[in-house]
């Protein structure tokens, strides 16, 4: 039997798969690392932190395999996508990467807007300027720390990072590319037009390879750390986003994805890349080679949740604080929160906002507020979907995945907000399973992507939309939409007192 292995460098923990040629997940090492988090807006990691845990992830996965590690043929990547990394000269870290989580930098993203013009901006990168992006990370940099930005060499993101650390070579891929406000979606190349503008050199730009490109093999001194062989293949691999629509058989017109972590995401599959959505959704290049993706973002979703619970039930198991919720009628009895807590994404790029419980009364007790976090987190999830029904899209079929897709209550609350079936997976592994088909399609275990897919992806569970509850929904949703505007001039107001 031969085997692949998916490595996902999330936001908190690294996730690595061993997959076999069936589709099997057979082994699986999770390590997690620290959020530095200095002042309010401020988000960055110790890259050293990626690879060590990495390392000793990779280690023990290879500890218990009961194999011969020539059987493990390749290895690919999924990460958390827009992050910074500066390498000097000789290739060494500048400082702690900043994360796509980090809002210090709207001043860089108003910059942007004035030297390329926001339609150009739209035109070529197909994104807007927003703080979580990588190119306003660099300017951050280059205004506020112009000795670290002498020094830097070169730029990468985290898991093209922990890919050069395994291998020696630098390189980036088209799908974490997109997210970096330099490349041109269209045409699939740095745009030369946006360095220009900001006297960045082409050679800041890492090379460009597809997410399936075979990009080396591990060092000899990679292979004694960890145990593998210096044989084994390492493919680019992709942004978590695109490998998480990799791994749950996203690659072809139509398909639709919600996907639960920290944020969430609903992302849509597009063989084109001349639409318009007036830069309302992410436009970015696919895992697959000359494919598309559009993709909303909810900046906390799981992180909504776990922040609630953290606060007020610390202690508690999540399928404990979890349990009471069915009985609450969908509405959670006028009680309605917006998931704001660290800003917004989409539809409102927003870094001021904050969340609000609006409604609450003293007949209220927790498992109401349980409710409503889950609801007001699947309601800005479907701010997202509106938008891509709006431009035609017809959506009555999505595959759920992550936190949101491990609680009966929760998947069906999505089939009712979104007014869609939904569909559970026998594999959950999402990102890290895309990683594992990049490397098994590099091998050449399959011809295409898709034909993977039909292999190591199946459906465990259907959701059906509950009419009564689809009805209560869309009136709640229109509530919902409301909040937003009402609470914008407030949370304006209520910024100079937070610390």
């Amino acid at each position: 039997m031969k085997y692949v292995i998916g490595v996902d460098l999330g936001t908190s923990a690294v996730k690595i798969l061993l997959v076999n040629q069936n589709g099997e997940v057979c082994q699986e090492v999770s390590k997690s690392y620290p959020l530095i988090i200095e002042k309010s807006g401020y988000s960055e990691q110790d890259p050293e932190e990626w690879v060590d845990k990495t390392r000793a992830g990779l280690a023990e996965l290879i500890n218990q395999f009961d194999g011969d590690v020539n059987d493990i043929e390749g290895i690919s990547f999924s990460g958390q996508m827009h992050g910074l990394v500066l390498l000097d000269k000789e290739n060494q870290v500048v400082r702690n990467a900043i994360l796509w989580n980090d809002t210090r930098t709207t001043k860089q993203c108003q910059e942007i807007y004035e030297a390329v013009g926001t339609e150009r901006l739209l035109e070529v990168t197909k994104n807007p300027a927003l703080e979580g992006f990588t190119l306003p990370k660099i300017l951050w940099v280059k205004e506020n720390e112009p000795e670290n930005f002498e020094r830097s060499s070169v730029f990468l993101l985290p898991k093209d990072y922990l890919r050069f650390r395994m291998t020696g070579a630098l390189h980036m891929e088209y799908s974490d590319a997109a997210g970096t406000l330099l490349l041109n979606v269209a045409e699939r190349s740095w745009s030369s037009e946006v360095l220009d503008k900001f006297n960045l050199s082409a050679d800041f730009c890492p090379p460009l390879v597809e997410s399936h490109a075979l990009v080396g093999t591990v060092t000899a001194e990679y292979a004694q750390q960890t145990g593998l062989a210096d044989t084994t293949k390492v493919f680019a691999g992709g942004a978590d986003n695109a490998c998480g629509a990799i791994g749950s058989g996203i690659l072809s017109e139509g398909k639709t994805l919600c996907s639960i972590g920290t944020s969430g995401v609903v992302l849509s599959y597009e063989e084109r890349n001349d639409l318009d959505f007036e830069g309302k959704v992410h436009y970015f290049n696919h895992g697959e080679e000359n494919a598309y993706y559009t993709m909303g973002v909810t900046l906390a979703a799981g992180y909504s949740l776990s922040w609630f619970k953290d606060t007020f039930a610390k202690n508690e198991a999540f399928e404990q604080f979890l349990e009471a919720i069915d009985e609450v009628p969908a509405g959670s009895n006028g009680l309605l929160f917006t998931p704001y807590i660290v800003g917004e994404r989409t539809p409102h790029a927003d870094s001021t906002i904050r969340g609000s419980f609006i409604g609450a009364d003293a007949a209220h007790e927790r498992k109401h507020f349980v409710r409503a976090v889950l609801e007001g987190i699947t309601f800005s999830l479907n701010e997202s979907i509106e938008i891509f029904r709006n431009s035609g899209k017809n959506i009555d079929s999505i595959i759920s995945i992550g936190g949101g897709a491990k609680n009966d209550t929760w998947l069906q609350m999505q089939a009712d907000i979104f007014n869609a079936k939904i569909e559970k997976l026998t594999s959950e592994q999402g990102p890290g399973m895309g990683a594992a088909m990049l490397a098994a399609y590099g091998c050449g275990w399959y011809s295409s992507l898709k034909e993977c897919a039909e292999e190591f992806i199946q459906p465990l569970k259907t959701y059906q939309p509950i009419p009564e509850n689809v009805e209560v929904y869309q009136k709640l949703f229109k509530v919902y939409q409301q909040v937003y505007t009402q609470t914008k001039g407030m949370n304006e107001q209520l910024r100079e007192f937070r610390k």
